[in-house]
């Protein structure tokens, strides 16, 4: 059974929306985080990335689990952008599948089905934005032909 319905002249419902991926209020919020330049002695904190989906869960399909990642990041949502930034991406290479085509929203980080951020340390100075430690793998995208 259906759940459209055509109520007072208006289109029915087919079960889909408009909206696209990463540009909720919350992915918006991550990018503006990361777009922040850095400013001397700024306070960050340390965030630890945790894959919280077993490895049969069908999600890692799209996205290859790093295992866990420390990073330094403003926020828990800049800490997500910080591992994907790191991973290799569409426009790193010349595999575009179409101009300006990125594949950062598609990162398992920004996933939180597949990964979980933690809070360690809090209003830490001296820091770099970025990875601390953890290996991020390179082979994110992978050739349709060999």
């Amino acid at each position: 059974m259906s759940n459209a319905n055509n109520a007072g002249g208006q289109d029915s419902f087919n079960g889909t929306s408009d909206t696209s991926f990463g540009r909720s209020v919350e992915s918006q919020a991550q990018i503006a985080d990361a777009v922040t330049s850095e400013q001397p002695g700024e306070i960050l904190n340390v965030y630890r990335l945790v894959p919280t989906a077993g490895p049969s869960d069908p999600n890692w399909g799209n996205a290859p689990n790093h295992g866990e990642i420390v990073v330094a990041a403003r926020t828990t949502g800049d800490a997500r952008i910080v591992a994907a930034d790191r991973e290799l991406d569409f426009m790193d290479v010349d595999a575009a599948p179409a101009g300006d085509v990125t594949t950062k929203n598609a990162s398992a980080f920004r996933n939180d089905r597949l990964y979980t951020v933690i809070e360690i340390e809090r209003d830490q100075r001296g820091l770099t934005r970025g990875v601390l430690s953890g290996e991020i793998r390179v082979d994110t995208i992978k050739p349709t032909q060999i």
